[in-house]
């Protein structure tokens, strides 16, 4: 069986990916966020209140790499890192009350964003777009869950 490059759904869904992630890092760029800031940023924002470990699972990130990162972040002002139960070492990550309004206005130019890259796709189009890629993602998650048990 010969493979076609152009047709290989894993290759497109990376490209289509890497194209929306390069051009929505310009977006922000120009607001002063690198990519690592505003993906953070934007997590946090559905994900308010999730502690250090569960956070690197959730953006494939190794603890320690995610630490200075938050780190940094702390330092600017963008979140508060806090202890809240018995054990002291586990961090939960919160946004800085500071950033709150920031992060309205950064979700609603995603929202423009996404309405432009999808534009040339229907409604209906977008809907199937979208289920199909929960429903892959669903299993893909699952099973990856299950490797690590």
């Amino acid at each position: 069986m010969t493979e076609n490059f152009e047709e290989n759904i894993g290759f497109l869904i990376n490209d289509v990916a890497r194209f929306l992630r390069v051009s929505y890092d310009r977006k922000m760029a120009t607001i002063g966020l690198t990519r690592s800031q505003w993906l953070v940023l934007s997590y946090l924002y559905f994900n308010e209140g999730i502690n250090q470990s569960e956070f690197a699972l959730i953006l494939d990130i190794e603890k320690a790499p995610l630490s200075r990162l938050l780190y940094r972040m702390e330092m600017k002002g963008f979140i508060n890192r806090k202890s809240e139960g018995e054990d002291r070492r586990i961090k939960n990550i919160y946004l800085s009350d500071s950033i709150k309004p920031f992060i309205i206005s950064m979700r609603d130019q995603a929202a423009i964003y996404r309405k432009e890259s999808f534009s040339i796709l229907d409604i209906k189009e977008q809907k199937i777009l979208r289920d199909l890629l929960q429903k892959l993602k669903k299993d893909l998650s699952t099973k990856a869950l299950d490797n690590i048990k």
